[in-house]
């Protein structure tokens, strides 16, 4: 059986999804992009910011299904340009412990909604 995860304190899906499914104990948490939830805008021109805002926006999420990032199995990282792996990878890994940081993949694609440069998907487990 899934359970639907959704929160005010993450962007709205822009689609027919929602935010994350739970499904036993597995959270699979859509890709987030860069929109700050409380203003419905989208934080460009620093990929250092974006990168923040996806990942408080994943954090939400997490904690909305009594998650941390501690419960991140996997991470799916895309990019609008593989330039910026450096900046993206050091913000994102300042959310983990290198320790016990997730599998992830990164890969660069050709667009994005909203023609963002970040978006990031995760899944976890309790």
């Amino acid at each position: 059986m899934k359970k639907i995860i959704n929160t005010t304190k993450a962007p709205a899906p822009i689609g027919p999804y929602n935010q994350a499914v739970l499904s036993g104990n597995t959270l699979y948490i859509s890709g987030q992009i860069p929109m700050d939830a409380e203003t419905g805008k989208l934080i460009e021109g620093d990929i250092k910011k974006e990168t923040d805002q996806c990942m408080r926006n994943l954090e939400a999420i997490l904690k909305e299904a009594g998650m941390t990032f501690e419960n991140v199995l996997k991470s799916s990282i895309f990019l609008a340009d593989m330039n910026e792996f450096t900046s993206v990878n050091e913000v994102y890994g300042s959310y983990f412990n290198q320790e016990t940081a997730p599998a992830r993949e990164t890969v660069e694609v050709a667009n994005l909604p909203k023609f963002v440069n970040v978006e990031i998907s995760m899944i976890a487990t309790k």
